[in-house]
This record gives structure tokens, C-alpha cells and sequence, in this order.
């Protein structure tokens, strides 16, 4: 039973052993998540994050959310301490309609201001792409450092993102990842000796859809209470 086709008559969350299908495709589709973290004294930190979503792997049946970090950023040092995550994931392309306040230019330009290219892209993408949100709550675990599982899943990390490292100026033209030379990052972010890998197990699922209806999901199943991995992989 896909969300798209559950019309609930309640505030009841459904109730489902897989991902919905539509969070499914938002996950596919989607460049980047935002990953929420919360300190031991409740100080929340986003991070803006590349990800990969892996249905099963040869080490888990169960879907997983697949990101990375250096160690010594905020976000490894929060989910140490708490392994409680919430993920926000969209579809959409998000532009700022033109507003009439006084004073300030509308952004993004009027199409006269705009290319043509500019304003045929924007309504493509935005016809394409504007379906849903889903914020996904779940427990984040580091990988064992140095196992094959971790090995196998920084591979498959990087063949599902670039990094910046396959476009050069001219084709990066609607980029929105930082800057760096070389390699994309990816020597940073991923394929670093010290560099972790995090799992996120899904708990329960928010999807909004650009008409404004909400519809809650938990996940159900053995596999929602993790791998038996503690927090911070030890």
C-alpha cells in the first residue's frame, strides 16, 4: 500500500514494513539531504548532506541511508553522544517567487531579466520535480572503521555522487555544493583514511506534498532496531 493511495481519516500514523513508495523516489531523485543532530545539551546542528539510498545491501536487508563524515566536525561529535537523527529530503526545486515588497528587488529576476534557457529550465524542473517533502526520523550508527562493509559502502557512496569531480566550470552551471579544487572533495569527505561512514535505520517517516496534505508513516519491522552496531561504531 503506497502513501500516494492512503488517505487517512485520522491523525493515526500508518503503518508499513517498507518505505512508502513515494519517499522511495524522493530518495532516488533527490542531490541532498539535510541531516539534523542535537548535542547533549540539546543544541541542534544541520548539516547539508550527499547521500546514497541503498534498498538492502550484502549486509543488511533492511533499506538504508548511507552518509559520510571526517571525524572532528559537529555532526560526528553529536551523534556520538546521541544517535537520534531526523533526515529532510525534497524533490522539488526550491525558487523564491517574485514578491511586490517595496525596496528590494524580487528574487529570483523577472523572466524578462532572465534567458530564455533560465526560464524554460526553471518551469521544466519545477513541473518535473514539485511533488513531495519527507522528514525521516531514525538512528544513525557509525560503521565498523575498516571493515569490508564499510569499504563496500564507500564505494557504492561514490558511484552514486561526483562530488564536482566529473564537471568542470562551464557544466556545473546550477551547482550548489561548495567549491573545492581537485577532487571534488571527495578526498575530504569520503575517501579519507579517518573518514566515517553513517547508517541511518528510518523509525518513522512525515511526508508533505506540494498541496499541503500530510500523511505519517511508521516503519515496522525487526530491522527498524538497527544492526546490533552500538552509536558510535565501537
Amino acid at each position: 500500500m503506497s502513501a500516494e493511495a492512503a488517505q487517512p481519516s485520522s491523525d493515526a500514523p500508518q503503518s508499513s514494513s517498507t518505505l512508502p513508495e513515494e519517499v522511495i523516489q524522493c530518495l532516488q531523485n533527490a542531490r541532498f539531504l539535510h541531516l539534523a543532530t542535537s548535542s547533549t545539551d540539546a543544541m541542534p546542528h544541520i548539516s547539508l548532506m550527499n547521500y546514497t539510498y541503498l534498498p538492502s545491501s550484502p549486509y543488511s536487508e533492511a533499506p538504508q541511508i548511507i552518509m559520510t563524515t571526517p571525524p572532528g566536525t559537529q555532526k560526528t561529535t553529536n551523534l556520538c553522544q546521541n544517535p537520534r537523527v531526523s533526515l529532510l529530503v525534497h524533490d522539488w526545486v526550491s525558487t523564491r517567487p517574485p514578491t511586490l515588497a517595496s525596496g528590494r528587488a524580487s528574487s529570483p529576476p523577472p523572466a524578462a531579466s532572465r534567458s530564455s534557457l533560465a526560464t524554460l529550465l526553471l518551469g521544466m524542473n519545477t513541473a518535473a520535480l514539485s511533488r513531495i517533502s519527507a522528514t525521516i526520523n531514525g538512528t544513525a550508527h557509525f560503521v565498523a572503521h575498516g571493515s569490508d562493509e564499510e569499504k563496500w559502502l564507500k564505494a557504492r557512496h561514490l558511484e552514486n555522487n561526483t562530488f564536482g569531480s566529473e564537471l568542470d566550470e562551464s557544466q556545473d552551471v546550477f551547482g550548489t555544493s561548495p567549491a573545492e579544487s581537485g577532487d571534488g572533495g571527495r578526498g575530504r569527505w569520503v575517501e579519507g583514511d579517518e573518514v566515517r561512514v553513517i547508517s541511518v535505520c528510518v523509525k518513522d517517516v512525515r511526508i508533505s506534498d506540494y498541496k499541503g496534505r500530510v500523511t505519517d508513516w511508521v516503519i515496522t519491522g525487526s530491522h527498524t532496531t538497527g544492526n546490533g552496531a552500538l552509536p558510535n561504531g565501537i
